[in-house]
């Protein structure tokens, strides 16, 4: 038990105790949006709100205010800026390992991913292929601007993206940031 339920403490608390082990090898096991997966990605985003409830303050605010006031996202929205990140470091050369995970288009923009012929292969093994991160960041990485994405360092692009994402051009109502901000 948590004696004192200050803000700059819980939040301290949070960061440094439960969401390392919420996010654990997120890129790996990330849940997905689909049928089946609702209820675990539903009970991690859970653990968040009810320890954002407990700081004194700000615990009978909204979810969403909650999240403004800490200056935290959603988990689900952290999932996807954690894969685009590594989507980059890899795309960008930055790392020495995932260099066949991708295979860009003609115009060096859009991220294409061969996918498996499942002739041969069971419906569940061609099903898993759509959890794997070539399939999840695809559509997002193809979504961001150009300007987001030929930056020259990690700590740029995770700028870019923060500015993509707080600027008006990607409200729109099919847009990752949009469906994650206005839940």
């Amino acid at each position: 038990n948590v004696i004192d339920k200050q803000l700059d403490i819980m939040l301290n608390i949070y960061k440094a105790l439960i969401r390392p082990k919420l996010e654990y090898c997120v890129q790996l096991w990330c849940p997905t949006a689909c049928h089946g997966n609702w209820g675990t990605i539903l009970e991690l985003e859970g653990i968040q709100r009810r320890f954002t409830r407990l700081i004194n303050g700000i615990g009978t605010l909204p979810y969403s205010d909650r999240l403004d006031r800490l200056n935290l996202t959603t988990l689900a929205e952290r999932r996807i800026r954690g894969d685009l990140i590594e989507t980059f470091k890899i795309v960008s050369g930055q790392v020495l390992y995932g260099q066949n995970l991708f295979k860009l288009g003609r115009s060096r923009r859009n991220l294409l991913t061969p996918r498996i012929k499942s002739g041969n292969l069971s419906r569940d093994i061609s099903r898993i292929n759509d959890n794997f991160i070539t399939e999840r960041v695809r559509p997002f990485w193809n979504d961001l601007p150009k300007s987001v994405r030929d930056v020259a360092s990690v700590d740029n692009f995770k700028a870019s993206l923060e500015s993509y994402k707080r600027s008006a051009k990607c409200l729109s109502p099919s847009n990752f940031w949009y469906v994650i901000n206005n839940k």
